[in-house]
């Protein structure tokens, strides 16, 4: 049985058999996609599913990450068709690659910020130069628990030298010993970068930043970065938290809702009543509801704790915004399910 594969934006849609690959139709029939292996284990064919049956054949996990998977990509060389189908493009942005850099860092601060979380800076003394892109994470090996390796999120811009990490400390865990057993002056190895929630700064719509407790280190990356490129549309940071304790980092977010009018901050206390007007109350989610009845037309960056991330993927789904549009971090425990360790 012959099917059809449309590529959105191309001119008309072309044929294939039941089974064969999407690149390979698209190749016979002179259309030109990007690919390279054509073994799923590049990764240059990726593109975004729309609609239609498909059926994924085995691919490298480095080629199409988990994060990707939900997001609706496939691998065009690697998916067969069974019935009409439509995939779209990626941008450019969608390919962003930086080198993998093994790196010895030393401690230039450690410093408490709320009764659980720590800021923890380094700076490289070997293995750089370390380029990454906003939102992005790398994993940390600390010195007292060479066995233990975690993922935490930059806090800082690409372009500073410095790299921050936002760190709750869980009782018995190694983010719980890192106030008595890590030092100024210590040595610690990074390794990265990681991730796909990084910033794309080719949307026009409203750019909203949704972070839970400590997911506020891949987001403060991300604006900060978007302020100083200039960008010019909206952007909403949503910082969500338990009560006035947890809240950190508020200097400096109000800060910058002064100097640059496109930004607006929004901090939300769920366990409890504010005390101020600066202060929203309920989840963080409920407040961006509040605030956008329709979220048709937004970019969205997500990093917090799970439950978090899918109540604010689904309100996003709910109003129509595609996947492409959403780019989401989930912060785990260590004895949660695979991730970065935070709140």
């Amino acid at each position: 049985m012959t099917c059809t594969i449309t590529v959105a934006g191309d001119p008309q849609p072309v044929p294939a058999e039941e089974g064969e690959t999407i690149l390979d139709a698209l190749l016979n029939h002179g259309v030109s996609f990007a690919y390279s292996c054509e073994a799923g284990n590049c990764g240059t064919c990726k593109c975004e599913y729309v609609s239609g049956e498909i059926f994924e054949l085995e691919r490298s996990e480095h080629a199409l990450s988990l994060a990707e998977r939900e997001r609706g990509i496939i691998l065009a060389c690697r998916t067969q068709v069974w019935g009409d189908v439509e995939v779209r493009r990626l941008s450019t942005e969608e390919f962003v690659m930086h080198p993998s850099r093994v790196m010895r860092c030393r401690v230039q601060d450690l410093d408490t910020v709320t009764y659980d979380v720590l800021r923890l800076r380094l700076q490289i003394e070997s293995g750089g130069p370390y380029t990454f892109s906003a939102g992005q994470f790398a994993k940390l090996q600390f010195p007292f628990a060479p066995e233990a390796v975690r993922d935490y999120s930059m806090a800082n811009r690409p372009d500073e030298a410095i790299l921050e990490f936002h760190i709750r400390s869980l009782a018995g865990g190694v983010s719980g010993r890192l106030r008595s057993q890590l030092g100024v002056g210590d040595t610690v190895r990074v390794s990265g970068p990681f991730g796909t929630s990084y910033l794309r700064e080719d949307h026009e719509g409203p750019l909203l930043a949704v972070a839970g407790g400590t997911g506020l280190a891949p987001i403060r990356s991300i604006v900060s970065t978007a302020l100083n490129k200039g960008l010019a549309r909206s952007i909403h940071l949503y910082l969500g938290v338990r009560a006035e304790r947890d809240v950190y980092g508020e200097a400096e977010l109000r800060d910058w809702e002064q100097r640059y009018p496109n930004l607006k901050v929004h901090i939300a206390l769920s366990d409890e009543m504010p005390a101020n007007g600066r202060r929203r109350h309920g989840t963080v989610t409920d407040v961006m509801r509040a605030d956008f009845p329709d979220l048709t037309g937004t970019q969205a960056y997500l990093a917090g704790p799970p439950a978090m991330v899918d109540m604010a993927k689904s309100l996003l789904f709910a109003d129509g915004v595609p996947a492409r549009d959403v780019h989401a971090d989930a912060f785990y425990s260590a004895s949660d399910p695979p991730g970065k360790e935070a709140a």
